[in-house]
Parts: structure tokens; C-alpha cells; sequence
């Protein structure tokens, strides 16, 4: 059924491009929640998101400020602020 699906679909604008990967993933939110996903925009949300990070990165050593960032988000991710301190056997 997927194949059927994929191989009917509308071919996508080629502003930047929807791997298969992408594809499925949209095909998913479409089937489950009920929702349609324009490519155009997903698309135009993509080479915006991409612009975003040129720009951020532009000037600056990138492999260092990635690496910052990966960092931060990584601590916010095992570290939630509402768990930070928090032992077992302690009150919360």
C-alpha cells in the first residue's frame, strides 16, 4: 500500500526537496492525524530553516558554536530544570 501511495504522489516542488524519508514522515502525520500537509510551504519552512542556520554559523567558527549548541541542548535534555537537583530520597 505504501509503495502504491508513494509511487501516486504528487510530485513535489523542487525548491529544495523532500527526501523519501520526509515523504513518509508527512504521509504519517497525514494518515494518522487527519491533517494535509502542504508541500510548498513544508518546503519554503525548510530553506527557511536552512537559511537560519547559514546565517547563524556565518562569521563565527561553526564547528565550535555546533558544538556549543549540541552541548546545551544535550544538558537541557538530561538535565530538565525542574529535576536538576533533585536526589532520590529528598522532597522534591
Amino acid at each position: 500500500m505504501l509503495r502504491r501511495i508513494i509511487r501516486n504522489r504528487r510530485p513535489a516542488p523542487r525548491l529544495t526537496g523532500i527526501s523519501l524519508e520526509e515523504e513518509l514522515a508527512l504521509l504519517r502525520v497525514e494518515l494518522m492525524y487527519g491533517l494535509r500537509v502542504d508541500r510548498d510551504d513544508y518546503l519554503r519552512m525548510k530553506a527557511g530553516e536552512r537559511e537560519e542556520v547559514v546565517a547563524r554559523l556565518r562569521g563565527r567558527d561553526a564547528a565550535t558554536s555546533v558544538l556549543a549548541e549540541l552541548r546545551g541542548s544535550l544538558e537541557r535534555a538530561v538535565h530538565p530544570a525542574g529535576l536538576r537537583d533533585h536526589r532520590p530520597g529528598e522532597p522534591a
